[in-house]
């Protein structure tokens, strides 16, 4: 019987483990495929059509006629707009809390610190219909809390149309935004804060190094990963707001709450322009692709 030299048998190992792996990988594999590849391409190609999908008359092929459109769209226009308020408030406010919260209890004792983690991600994994309907009884102009102590303290006069009111109705939907998002990053920055290594931030404060030089010089470097990820997936994330447009004021008063995502589903879904929906898609999936490689290029230079 002839011998197998190790390096055979290495090759042999290294396939069979490769297969194993793909088979395991497999039904994540075509999950992917089905359900994020293959409408990805749709997506785009549809884009180039005036398509009904079936429902009025057959798509025909207009180039790029529905991203014209799209810039001469002044709803599409406010909505844009809308979704880079929210980003530009909700990203920076939502990653400076997140560190702020998280500086002040990353050192606390075991159960303190669970209680303070529980509370704040409570409302990541609430179900965001939940979440909505309090936030709406709490806005409500009749019987809301907002309006009951703002007139009892003579903060305000009279009742306030809080998601009624173009003054304020954006900013409520930001609010309630902010509430949901600082859960996972708080998580997330209360790890990264405990795996600094704690010899450097001894050897500082012997050398006379203050707190905020201490965190400046030494922790901020090291929890530089996590920032980055954390402000990618909250980019992401209020770039794609949705569930509370929907829910709370359908993109009105006159629009100043259209987001490009519910007015993308608006045209797709009510108004069965799939084509001009898909081409929204693609725009924005375009912002937050230059956005995010922006924000990994900054990280990756500091």
């Amino acid at each position: 019987m002839a011998r197998v030299s190790t390096p055979a048998r290495s090759r042999v190992l290294r396939r069979r483990e490769t297969k194993s792996a793909y088979m395991f990988l497999l039904p994540s594999l075509v999950f992917f495929l089905a359900f994020v590849i293959v409408p990805m391409v749709l997506c785009v190609y549809t884009s180039f059509f005036d398509s009904t999908m079936g429902k009025e008359t057959r798509d025909v092929f207009i180039g790029f006629g529905n991203y014209i459109e799209l810039f001469r769209d002044s709803v599409f226009l406010r909505a844009l707009k809308n979704t880079i308020i929210i980003v530009v408030v909700s990203v920076p406010i939502t990653c400076i809390f997140s560190l702020w919260i998280s500086s002040a209890i990353y050192q606390m004792p075991g159960k303190l610190l669970s209680f303070f983690r529980i509370v704040f991600y409570l409302p990541v994994i609430t179900g965001s219909v939940a979440v909505t309907v309090v936030w709406k009884w709490m806005f409500n102009n009749y019987y809301g809390i907002f309006n009951y102590l703002g007139t009892q303290t003579g903060l305000i006069s009279q009742r306030i149309n809080w998601l009624g009111d173009e003054r304020y109705a954006l900013g409520c939907i930001i609010l309630i935004l902010l509430t949901t998002s600082v859960g996972q990053p708080i998580v997330l920055y209360v790890s990264a804060l405990g795996n600094v290594d704690s010899s450097l931030i001894e050897a500082a404060e012997v050398d006379g190094a203050t707190d905020l030089q201490v965190f400046w010089k030494i922790k901020w470097p090291n929890i530089m990963p996590t920032t980055l990820y954390i402000l990618i997936i909250t980019t992401i994330n209020s770039f794609q707001c949705f569930a509370l447009i929907q829910l709370l004021t359908s993109g009105g008063p006159n629009h100043s709450t259209d987001t490009v995502m519910y007015y993308i589903y608006y045209t797709a879904f009510k108004l069965y322009r799939y084509g001009y929906g898909n081409a929204m898609g693609v725009v924005l999936a375009i912002f937050i692709a230059v956005l995010s490689a922006i924000q990994f290029r900054l990280g990756r230079e500091k």
